[in-house]
């Protein structure tokens, strides 16, 4: 994927610009840890692997843990362990391994008290959309944050809906559970920084970015212009000079 070609340049990209923390895998860890000093970005760590986002789905589709995901956790010093809650449409199968991933990693976070964030995404048919698009329904995604939020979801990552102005009912279903949003599909500048500002507006407590940061042509711009948004409050005709510097 573009901007990820080299996962050590792109960590130190992200570094550089101060974000509260990167979300990695096991075998992309150490590219943040071995960094030295205490003012790096805290880790978020990966603990299940899917094959649900190609364009071309396989024959069998899964989400698969790793072994011993908390204590991997711990040893790389991570601050949060992050999993899947997958509906994808007529692979119930998957929200099944899902499920059963979340049960078993939660009893093991509740006694190192490490927080766990469920991922819940709703997909849409990869026949209309393939290539990991999800859908932005609120009727779909409540339900799923809600299960997320049942199962024992310390943190909440969640699609933005297709109307921003919905997100709050997201924010209600999750209780006294902080919501974070992802950041969809790839966008233009301006709406990147509107959408932000706006879902802030609806009451998410932060953001959880991916392509729309390091697939940008300034990344560390992007990180300074999102971080000044979410922690504060500023407006995107604010920040925009920012993706320029």
């Amino acid at each position: 994927m573009q901007g990820i070609e080299s996962i050590k340049n792109a960590v130190n990209v992200l570094v550089d610009a101060a974000p509260d923390a990167i979300q990695l895998t096991v075998g992309q860890a150490h590219y943040l840890q071995s960094i030295p000093g205490r003012e790096k970005p805290s880790l978020v760590l990966r603990t299940d692997v899917a094959n649900v986002y190609g364009k071309q789905l396989p024959r069998a589709l899964f989400s698969r843990m790793i072994e011993n995901p908390v204590e991997q956790a711990i040893r790389l010093d991570a601050v949060c362990v992050v999993v899947n809650l997958f509906s994808i449409p007529d692979e119930p199968e998957v929200t099944d391994q899902c499920i059963q991933n979340i049960l078993r990693i939660k009893p093991e976070t509740e006694r190192y008290g490490i927080p766990l964030m469920v991922e819940p995404l709703v997909f849409r048919p990869n026949s209309e959309a393939g290539g990991y698009m999800v859908n932005g329904d609120p009727e779909k995604i409540i339900p799923l944050v809600r299960q997320g939020v049942e199962l024992g979801a310390d943190i909440i990552k969640a699609d933005p809906t297709d109307d921003v102005n919905d997100y709050h009912r997201v924010v209600e279903i999750a209780g006294d559970i902080p919501v974070l949003v992802r950041g969809g599909g790839k966008a233009t500048d301006e709406e990147i920084l509107q959408r932000t500002y706006g879902l802030m507006q609806q009451g998410v407590k932060g953001i959880v970015y991916g392509r729309n940061v390091i697939q940008h042509a300034n990344p560390s711009g992007m990180t300074r212009a999102l971080m000044a948004i979410v922690h504060e409050g500023a407006k995107p005709e604010e920040v925009i000079q920012l993706l320029n510097s």
